[in-house]
């Protein structure tokens, strides 16, 4: 069978276009409306790329055919139609496509061979941090921090942009990638010339950053990968993944008045981690789905990694082609119309697909809330609130702040940021908390000193359609002036907190809060003083920032008291919904989205002026602290050796359930006490210079010694002390778990990690696996695994392998003390179990086996090249 059976012709607006067409696969047997959206958009991929070698008939034949449950999985080659990263995990995978280039060149070889084959965006939104607030010169002085400590990474950014190929940077200051690839870079249907004609095909796309996702709410397949995975797409290889089962959630009703799509997204975060959805793809449809526009369903699709999916899809219907009309892409309107019409991938809001299992979900049952304090899924109703986070203790500290006198107690707010693509992509939420703010500001309130508010929307087009509704002033009255474009709080980047408080927190053992319009809010991740993190509404995070302190009725007790002394409720500040609705038609148009978009590439005038070096390979400087040619191919040879049939290693760490990639790897802050912190301050680094750790992700030496480097990492070898510590044995001795891995490394000795379920859950980080394999670690031990880090694991040339159902380190008696024993590595295969021992010191041994979750044979080959790195590396060099 030939896909140019299913080779036909379009015409769109009086051009003529070609496409492969799926619904034609009829002609073979196969009933494609019975599939998901989802899985449609597979079947296209594969029949577009079936080519006889790499995409066979019988993958086609696999994916058609599509099963709601499979007992052992099937693999098939995926191809990303491009790829999307941020700089935190954009830099270290295009550094590590110049050590490519070195490599190969090394080896006698064309280092111009490294190259993307497929469109590669990244932009620059995780480095700007909020160190000024709350005055309207924040933005530029931010903006100005941002590039004196981040030359040297978007120095070498500006070179990739001029010395690879199909590779485009958007320069700081632009914006958040999830929401510029939504408003600007996504097509929904792309085109590329083939032959005489142009092609006609699905977006897709693969990114560096688990939140790619959000595009799924515009009807995209999208999703985050690791960045060692997403050079091997770049370089041309497949996605090679097992056919996903699709939980289907159907939406019925409609929110109720008050009720915001940020507080039906944590509802579904709840209900969906509940459901064990890791690894499935779920789509939304039903009635209610089609009571949510685009921003509405990016919102929840955002998410898709806090509830465990690969994917939160929404399939391409009406709401799609308007969303595109009014984001200024009218004739891509025209053609993903016509398109998804023609292949089926168009949703009428009846159809009832087949999927593995079906969720209800009526959008009047959700409620107002919030979620915390260390847990995206950890729900909490606003009218519960006060009942669920009241301190067990009564504490106040009195102290003097710009002049005011403020009482800091156990359950401030000391951060309220308005922050996140999740939720700044969506003008109903920005709209309504500028109007919240604007009812506030007449009733004479004000934010407490204690809080630190900050405004950081995603996109530059929030800016102006909100000072064209002249609904910036209240909220820059508030102290949510705009303090940058890019990720800020929500990924940690919160910047200091007045020095006073820090220092009276860190003095009385103060547990104050933050509360965010972000995704994440795991422990340490927003700031390290700060244990509760509570993610919210652009709404609730004005009230609750006028409040002042988390542990409040909203429902019952006023937000503040109004000049004359009288309560003011939140049910008096609350929006309605048909004003925010007629602020919005008035005034977000096309024309701001042009406006904002037609530069987006060039930069401003500080990236325009920086000097690049236009050199095949990238000329490294071994002086800078920022970017280091990475050790993963100094010993690289052509050849693959032999390989082994088992290892022996000590734990490296004991770890409990929920052990996310910030503690494995994490983005903020570097401690000077740290192995990272100490070697920067004898690189000759002040401890003021240290930026962090996000932002130095292009030198190896610093993330090596900060894996494993969270201040709250609980290692049961050093129970109840926390923090990146160890025991090393035998000596049985205390210390830094970078300095034991390097003596165990001194001495020959190889690694395991034993840990509980959800391991790696969070960010698509490949530093928390690249920094794990850099250590020593050979293979990591767990009951369970996030997608993502399980992926980058295996990228690493680490082996992932999986407890028995019910078995665990402490039900198997496992202290960390043993001597680990892996046995039958040379036979390995998908879904095999190994046995291990576990030598104990008085000579007992435990015997256990344990599941290798290399899913596919393709994983398998991974794995004995040591990682996809040298896998792809060589079969260039083949060429």
């Amino acid at each position: 069978m030939s896909n140019q059976e299913f080779l036909q012709k379009i015409e769109v607006n009086g051009t003529s276009y070609s496409l492969y067409n799926p619904k034609l696969l009829v002609n073979k047997g196969v009933n494609i409306g019975r599939l998901p959206f989802s899985i449609r958009v597979l079947v296209e991929n594969i029949l577009r790329k079936m080519n006889g070698t790499t995409v066979t008939e019988q993958d086609l034949e696999q994916i058609s055919n599509w099963k709601p449950w499979y007992i052992d999985p099937v693999e098939i080659p995926f191809h990303p139609a491009r790829v999307l990263m941020q700089d935190f995990t954009g830099v270290p995978a295009v550094v590590d496509l110049a050590a490519m280039r070195d490599a190969i060149k090394a080896q006698g070889g064309d280092p111009r061979k490294i190259n993307p084959l497929i469109p590669v965006d990244l932009v620059v939104d995780h480095s700007v941090q909020v160190d000024h607030y709350g005055t309207a010169q924040a933005l530029e002085q931010n903006v100005v921090k941002e590039y004196q400590r981040n030359n040297e990474r978007y120095a070498f950014l500006k070179w990739a942009q001029h010395n690879f190929d199909n590779f485009r940077a958007v320069p700081p200051n632009s914006g958040i990638c999830h929401q510029v690839n939504l408003e600007y870079l996504a097509s929904i249907i792309m085109q590329r010339q083939q032959g005489d004609s142009l092609l006609l095909y699905p977006d897709s796309l693969v990114g560096t950053d688990s939140h790619t996702t959000m595009i799924n709410g515009a009807g995209v397949m999208g999703w985050g990968v690791g960045g060692i995975e997403a050079e091997a797409v770049m370089l041309g290889q497949p996605y090679f993944m097992s056919i996903p089962e699709v939980v289907g959630v159907h939406m019925t009703g409609r929110l109720r008045p008050g009720v915001t799509t940020t507080d039906l997204a944590l509802t579904v975060t709840q209900i969906l981690r509940e459901q064990k959805v890791v690894e499935k793809f779920v789509e939304f449809f039903g009635e209610g789905s089609q009571q949510l526009n685009v921003m509405d369903r990016a919102t929840i699709a955002n998410m898709s990694p806090e509830y465990g999916a690969t994917m939160g899809f929404f399939p391409v219907d009406e709401h799609t082609i308007q969303y595109l009309k009014r984001t200024n892409r009218a004739e891509q309107a025209r053609i993903t119309e016509a398109y998804t019409k023609e292949t089926g991938l168009f949703y009428n809001g009846y159809e009832i697909p087949e999927y593995s299992k079906i969720i209800e979900l009526d959008l009047g049952s959700v409620e107002p809330c919030l979620a915390g304090p260390s847990r995206p899924q950890d729900r909490i109703p606003v009218r519960e609130l006060k009942a669920t986070v009241t301190p067990a203790e009564e504490k106040t500290v009195a102290l003097r702040i710009d002049d005011q006198e403020i009482a800091l107690r156990n359950g401030s707010i000391v951060i309220a940021a308005i922050t996140s693509c999740t939720n700044t992509s969506n003008p109903f939420g920005l709209i309504g908390a500028a109007l919240l703010a604007k009812k506030a500001v007449a009733c004479g309130l004000t934010v407490p000193a204690h809080v630190k508010t900050s405004f950081t929307p995603g996109s530059t087009v929030v800016a102006d359609y909100l000072r064209k509704a002249d609904l910036l002033s209240p909220l820059e009255q508030l102290g949510f002036h705009i303090a940058a474009f890019g990720c800020t709080t929500c990924i940690g980047n919160s910047g200091p907190l007045h020095p006073d408080i820090e220092q009276a927190i860190t003095d009385n053992g103060l547990s104050v809060a933050a509360v965010l319009s972000g995704n994440r809010n795991f422990e340490a991740r927003i700031h390290q003083k700060i244990q509760g993190n509570f993610l919210a509404s652009p709404m609730l995070v004005v009230a609750f920032a006028l409040c002042g302190r988390i542990d409040v009725d909203m429902e019952k007790e006023p937000v503040g008291l109004d000049g004359n002394g009288n309560p003011v409720l939140l049910a008096d500040l609350w929006p309605d919904a048909a004003e925010i609705e007629a602020l919005i038609s008035q005034h977000l148009s096309a024309e701001l989205f042009q406006h904002n978009y037609a530069g987006i590439f060039e930069g401003d005038t500080r990236w325009q002026a920086m000097p690049v070096a236009e050199e095949t390979t990238f000329p490294w400087d071994a002086a800078s602290n920022y970017i280091k040619n990475p050790p993963y191919f100094t010993a690289f040879q052509q050849e693959t050796s032999s390989g082994e049939d088992s290892i022996t290693a000590r734990a490296l760490l004991l770890l409990g359930d929920s052990v996310t990639t910030d503690h494995i790897s994490p983005a903020g802050a570097i401690p000077e006490t740290y192995p990272a912190g100490r070697y920067l301050l004898g690189q000759g680094v002040s401890t003021r210079e240290f930026n962090s750790y996000g932002s130095r992700r292009g030198n190896h030496e610093v993330m090596m010694r900060g894996t494993f480097g969270n201040i709250r990492i609980k290692n049961q070898l050093v129970a109840p002390r926390e923090g990146s510590f160890t025991r090393k044995f035998p000596e049985d001795v205390e210390m830094s778990v970078y300095d034991a891995a390097m003596q165990y490394q001194e001495e020959g000795t190889s690694l395991v990690v034993l840990a509980g379920k959800e391991y790696g859950t969070g960010s698509s980080r490949d530093w928390a696996a690249k920094g794990t394999q850099l250590l020593g670690v050979r293979a990591v031990i767990a009951e369970s695994y996030e997608r993502i880090h399980r992926s980058n694991l295996v990228g690493m040339g680490v082996l992932p392998l999986q407890f028995s159902q019910g078995e665990s380190w402490q039900e198997l008696g496992l202290d960390g003390s043993e001597v680990f024993t892996l046995n039958g590595l040379a036979a390995l295969e998908p879904g095999k179990e190994l046995e291990v021992q576990a030598a104990k010191a008085d000579g007992s041994i435990v015997v256990f086996t344990a599941l290798v979750r290399l899913n596919t044979d393709i994983e398998v080959s991974y794995y004995r090249h040591g990682g996809i790195l040298p896998y792809v590396l060589r079969a260039l060099m083949a060429e």
